[in-house]
């Protein structure tokens, strides 16, 4: 199918069903399969029963007629688009879609311009933005008017959160539905229904594919619709034949998919929810499911250097002084990272991985730090104490700099009392050590030495 103006599959004035003229294109060269099965019906919708089953808000205002703007946020291929393009159907109205990465604020004018003339007919118009999250400020305010006049209804469509990606102003006038992923089982209903339907779908094509075939689609796919019944066209067409039959095998799925494209983008929320997943599996000293998270964004792409730098801030926030060597293995991870390179280069973040997993954990360092940081913000900047300061000149020890100073190493055991903190903070402990690792040996140290310096001042 070409794309029109607007780079989108139907263009303006779009409407799904008959109208459209079956399957579009050519003879030759017929839609690919994920299109000719797109849902032609609510019924045929799969996955999305929070939304559409009955009695659901979504599915109530659509059979209602009742459209109002909104924002479907979902995975790719979990049916926006399908979703979107039904909800016009369904309540009669003109469906006009663009995507955002082609279009700008002139395109939006000559919509809304239709739009206001249909209006005047009394058509509604359905205004479909698929990747709403790449329009700009300024594009986004461009749909405000109209939405609040009614001049078009807007669905947005979006992988990303909208929270942090649609201007607060539009998104107050748009409602948030989150489509799901679909799961294995999802899939292979639709994948058995593209096999059965010989109108739309494989059906004339006298494939053989097992329960097993199939699920290894699914797999594949990842919650992708779409992506499942391209990877099934492909290895339909790669199967080899046999007495009538084209005969798929796993082997030709595996070739068909080439490889699986994981669901990542640096740059956007699942980037933040894998780096997480890491984080805090490491913390609950879980080395499964930190070398799975790892594994998952090492495969999708993501910045090595960005990897290692997290898995050095854990060392320090969440082991700290429970196991020093988990700062120093981290350190040493980049520099063989760094000397190795991709792909041996990754066995030393799974190691560090692992070693942070499994080491004993404390974030006393974490914790100490931050109420530092708080006196050090909200109370007054103290002058140093006269008797820790530096005093290089003549004139710097007449003014008492350096005076009564006590050389620790000149003192039994290394030990002086003096206090070294400015005067409104003095008896402060910051520090409280865990009984974790090597920090239990460090908090006995602290201890005894908060202990002779008490028992020092006593007397």
């Amino acid at each position: 199918m070409e794309m029109d103006l607007f780079g989108t599959r139907g263009g303006p004035g779009f409407t799904p069903g008959p109208e459209r003229g079956g399957h579009g294109g050519c003879a030759s060269h017929p839609p690919p399969l994920a299109e000719r099965m797109r849902p032609q019906a609510l019924g045929e919708v799969v996955g999305q029963d929070h939304l559409l089953a009955p009695g659901r808000v979504l599915r109530t205002a659509i059979e209602r007629g009742e459209l109002h703007s909104m924002v479907l946020w979902g995975p790719p291929g979990s049916g926006k688009t399908t979703l979107a393009s039904l909800m016009a159907q369904v309540s009669g109205a003109r469906f006009v879609a663009f995507s955002a990465v082609l279009s700008g604020v002139k395109e939006i004018r000559a919509v809304i311009a239709e739009a206001e003339t249909h209006q005047r007919r009394g058509v509604k118009t359905v205004l479909f933005v698929d990747e709403i999250h790449r329009f700009n400020r300024a594009q986004q305010d461009a749909f405000l008017p109209h939405v609040e006049r009614g001049t078009i209804v807007l669905i947005g469509a979006t992988t990303e959160n909208p929270s942090f990606e649609v201007n607060a102003a539009l998104l107050s006038r748009c409602r948030v539905y989150v489509l799901n992923p679909l799961d294995e089982a999802a899939l292979i209903l639709i994948l058995r229904r593209a096999l059965a339907d010989g109108a739309r779908g494989l059906g004339g094509s006298n494939v053989a594919i097992d329960d097993d075939g199939l699920a290894a689609v699914a797999r594949i796919a990842n919650g992708d619709a779409r992506g499942a019944l391209n990877i099934l066209e492909v290895a339909v067409a790669l199967a080899p034949e046999s007495e009538g039959r084209r005969r798929v095998s796993e082997a030709t799925i595996t070739e068909a998919a080439q490889r699986r494209t994981l669901l990542y983008d640096k740059a956007g929320e699942e980037h933040y929810n894998l780096i997480s997943a890491l984080h805090k599996s490491l913390r609950d000293s879980d080395p499964d499911a930190s070398l799975y998270w790892l594994t998952r964004m090492l495969e999708a792409g993501e910045d090595r250097l960005y990897i290692l730098r997290r898995l050095v801030r854990f060392a320090s926030e969440d082991v700290g002084n429970a196991d020093p060597r988990a700062l120093t293995l981290t350190l040493a991870a980049k520099d063989a990272y760094d000397f190795l390179g991709s792909p041996e280069g990754e066995l030393a973040l799974a190691q560090a991985t692992l070693f942070l997993a499994l080491a004993p954990k404390s974030n006393a360092v974490y914790v100490a730090y931050g109420e530092a940081q708080k006196d050090v913000h909200e109370r007054p900047a103290e002058p140093v104490p006269l008797h820790i300061r530096n005093a290089p000149t003549g004139l710097m020890k007449s003014l008492g700099y350096g005076k009564g100073y006590q050389y620790a190493h000149d003192a039994p055991d290394a030990r002086v009392d003096q206090d070294d903190l400015p005067a409104s903070l003095r008896g402060r402990e910051y520090y409280r050590p865990t009984d974790r690792g090597l920090e239990a040996e460090l908090g006995r140290r602290l201890a005894e030495w908060r202990r002779w310096r008490s028992e020092r001042r006593a007397r």
